[in-house]
């Protein structure tokens, strides 16, 4: 029987044994309950860039607020959105890249690094920052959410925190169990001042700095 959403592990047992074997020295890492966890709580952000550039390949790693989160294998609907998501940056922002699984150091209070879905900033701006670049540019992070137990929990709270502290002007989430798109704007002392949900098929005018407009008739092709 295949594992519902809820209870399916964050990885298998073999590639948490893999992560803890090459763990460095100062991390110690359990696996309860399908989920890995720092033994000795919060991990800090050099330990983690060190375990996360040893993962295995089929592991992605996110720190946010301090806590590991292992973000999930994107399925092909999740996929199909970040593209049809690139192509509209593209044809309206020529200038702008939507960069997808692009690495962000997120120095506040809520220390983390995250991987968003897609990173949207100008064409070179990650050029030459590594794996863990700085927010300082980008103008807009998307998040897909996946079907697994952790969404609500990562992109519906965390995510929104964490990407207001670094002052991101805008967060976009697809949220494909509610079928809708909720626009994230005006960062202010690490809140989103503004919310705004809309159904699949409205069309959505993404403030400024980032100004583009969606039609998302498209999104129902990918709804459940």
């Amino acid at each position: 029987m295949t594992p519902s959403a809820t209870d399916r592990p964050d990885m298998s047992i073999e590639e948490f044994e893999e992560l803890a074997r090459r763990a460095p020295e100062t991390v110690s890492l359990e696996f309860i309950n399908g989920r890995v966890v720092v033994k000795h709580g919060p991990i800090d952000v050099d330990d983690f860039e060190e375990l996360a550039r040893k993962a295995p390949e089929t592991v992605t790693l996110e720190l946010i607020n301090g806590k590991l989160r292992v973000k999930p294998v994107p399925d092909g609907d999740h996929g199909s959105i970040i593209m049809w998501l690139i192509r509209q940056c593209m044809m309206q922002r020529p200038e702008l890249g939507l960069h997808p699984e692009q690495g962000l150091r997120i120095d506040t209070c809520r220390k983390g690094c995250i991987k968003p879905d897609g990173a949207l900033a100008p064409i070179d701006y990650f050029a030459g920052q590594g794996e863990w670049a700085s927010p300082g540019g980008v103008l807009m992070t998307v998040e897909v959410t996946s079907k697994d137990r952790d969404t609500d929990l990562r992109d519906r709270q965390e995510k929104p925190g964490a990407y207001a502290y670094a002052g991101i002007p805008v967060y976009l989430l697809v949220d494909r169990d509610e079928h809708k798109v909720i626009v994230y704007s005006s960062p202010e002392n690490g809140t989103y001042q503004r919310r705004r949900p809309y159904p699949y098929g409205a069309t959505i005018r993404i403030p400024a700095p980032v100004a583009l407009t969606l039609e998302t008739e498209k999104l129902k092709d990918y709804a459940d």
